[in-house]
């Protein structure tokens, strides 16, 4: 996969010309294709994670591509797919396809309260903490993604497991542009206890941190000297909300069923 380039994040649209349907004659956002994505080097070779049009003219299934998409999206004029957030300040593509592309992120917390632990990885991409997880494979149904993106990078393997289904979602990638992003399922496992963890594909490391709350989270990763992925915090608060409504809801039904004896 293509490797971070800072050079390449530009600064944040304002607010009120972010959407489409603003005019901004003087919008200009910043190539972002890499080498291995231009024109001239997809003639010669094409990445074994990246589609071969060199721009979404020559992408002949858009209907599909809309009809499945996690995150509806539109077409410009010209039939070029658009954000569903609209202008990012970036034009281009550094993904495998233009458009949508489709990910998951397995998020997997063993324990309950102040003991919760949460199984995060460092990217070899931009080296910080995140959810494991990466790309859907074209036809690959989600739950499978899941649980081979999850045994990929950390030898975890939760194919007896049934996760719970937390949303999908558009990530604020930082290879995302006015014309490819990312959009994620977001799933939640719940084990017992930790296992044993072993980095591997795209992943440099991983890690159980303490996860009783987001602020615990981060105190860890700070404290590790590390840092954590802005794009998965969302993911993340809503996993770790998800799990304290359930245990106070059982909680309640505890005290209730006590109380009735």
């Amino acid at each position: 996969m293509p490797k971070y380039r800072q050079s390449e994040i530009t600064e944040t649209i304002p607010a009120g010309r972010r959407s489409w349907s603003v005019s901004w004659p003087q919008y200009m956002p910043a190539d972002v294709t890499p080498p291995e994505l231009r024109p001239s080097a997809l003639a010669h070779h094409v990445p074994d994670w990246a589609e071969g049009a060199a721009t979404p003219d020559a992408v002949t299934d858009w209907a599909r591509r809309q009809r499945h998409a996690l995150v509806q999206f539109q077409r410009d004029d010209r039939g070029w797919p658009l954000h569903p957030a609209g202008r990012t300040g970036r034009t281009g593509r550094n993904l495998g396809r233009w458009g949508e592309n489709a990910a998951v992120d397995p998020i997997v917390i063993a324990g309950i309260g102040s003991d919760r632990r949460i199984l995060l990885i460092t990217r070899d991409d931009i080296g910080v903490e995140a959810i494991p997880g990466g790309m859907v494979d074209d036809g690959e149904p989600v739950p499978d993604a899941l649980r081979r993106e999850l045994l990929e990078e950390t030898g975890v393997d939760l194919r007896d497991h049934q996760p719970v289904i937390l949303g999908r979602d558009l990530v604020d990638d930082w290879r995302a542009s006015d014309h490819a992003w990312v959009a994620s399922t977001s799933a939640l496992y719940v084990l017992p206890a930790t296992v044993a963890a072993i980095a591997a594909d795209d992943a440099l490391d991983a890690t159980w941190y303490p996860a009783g709350s987001l602020a615990a989270l981060d105190t860890a990763v700070v404290a590790a000297g590390r840092t954590l992925y802005p794009a998965h915090r969302p993911l993340l608060a809503r996993a770790l909300a998800h799990l304290d409504q359930a245990w106070h809801h059982a909680a309640e039904t505890l005290a209730a069923l006590i109380a009735s004896a």
